[in-house]
């Protein structure tokens, strides 16, 4: 997959030992933040990505 346009976010999730950081960059402001996750959120990311990625969000279909 391949991006057009101006990056405006980028995250990394990093794992420490047993413990998952995840580092939100805001591109536009210069920021970060981070946050540690739950293995638990971590291996629910594949299913809440497919979902930001389907067709149907909040029961509108996108164009």
């Amino acid at each position: 997959m391949s991006a057009t346009g101006t990056l405006l976010y980028s995250a990394e999730l990093i794992q420490e030992g047993g413990a998952y950081k995840l580092v939100v960059t805001d591109r536009l402001r210069h920021t970060v933040q981070t946050a540690y996750v739950s293995r638990r959120a971590v291996e629910q990311l594949p299913v809440f990505l497919s979902k930001l990625d389907s067709p149907y969000q909040r029961g509108i279909r996108r164009r």
